[in-house]
C-alpha cells in the first residue's frame, strides 16, 4: 500500500514502552509526528530521537503529539527512552503490522547486501485524521526542526 498526502491515516494499536495501548483515534483533533526509526539504541535513531525530545517543548506549544514506531520491543523501547529522557511514545511493532500498513517496511542494503527492515520514513497527520505530509530519508539531525516547520506553515491555513 502506498499512502498519499491527503490520505486518511490507516489506523493502529500497539503497545508503547510502558505497557499502554496507544491508538491513532487517540490523537484525533491534534498533530501527530507519527515516525518510523530501525532500531532503539543505533546512531542516527538515537540522533532523531534526542532532536525530537531537544524540540519537544515546541511540538507542545502547537498541542502535536509525537509516537515513535520501530520492530523493537516494549522493553527495548522502556530502556532507550530512559536512557535518552525521551518525554514521548514509542511504540513496538515486533509483528510488523504498522511499519507495513505505512509503507515503512522493505528492502534495504548495506555494505553491498540486501535485507528487509524499517525505513526512516515519517508521517505528519493533521487534526482531520489525514496524512498533511509525507517524509522519506529522513535527516535524523534536522528532522524535528522541519516537521515543527511545517506545522506552524499548515496551522496557518
Amino acid at each position: 500500500m502506498t499512502l498519499a498526502v491527503g490520505d486518511k491515516a490507516p489506523a493502529f494499536a500497539a503497545q508503547d514502552q510502558d505497557g499502554k495501548m496507544r491508538a491513532l483515534k487517540d490523537y484525533s483533533g491534534k498533530w501527530l509526528l507519527l515516525y518510523f526509526y530501525p532500531r532503539d539504541n543505533t546512531p542516527g535513531c538515537t540522533t532523531e530521537a534526542c532532536a525530537i525530545r531537544d524540540n519537544f517543548a515546541t511540538f507542545e506549544k502547537f498541542g502535536a503529539a509525537v509516537l515513535g514506531v520501530s520492530t523493537d520491543t516494549a522493553d527495548s523501547h522502556k530502556k532507550f527512552g530512559e536512557k535518552h529522557r525521551l518525554p514521548f511514545s514509542l511504540l513496538a511493532d515486533p509483528d510488523k503490522k504498522i511499519v507495513q500498513e505505512y509503507g515503512a517496511w522493505g528492502a534495504k542494503k548495506f555494505m553491498g547486501k540486501t535485507y528487509h527492515g524499517t525505513h526512516r520514513t515519517s508521517f505528519l497527520i493533521g487534526p482531520d485524521g489525514k496524512i498533511a505530509r509525507i517524509y522519506e530519508k529522513v535527516k535524523p539531525a534536522h528532522h524535528a526542526k522541519e516537521v515543527l516547520e511545517d506545522i506552524a506553515e499548515l496551522s496557518k491555513a
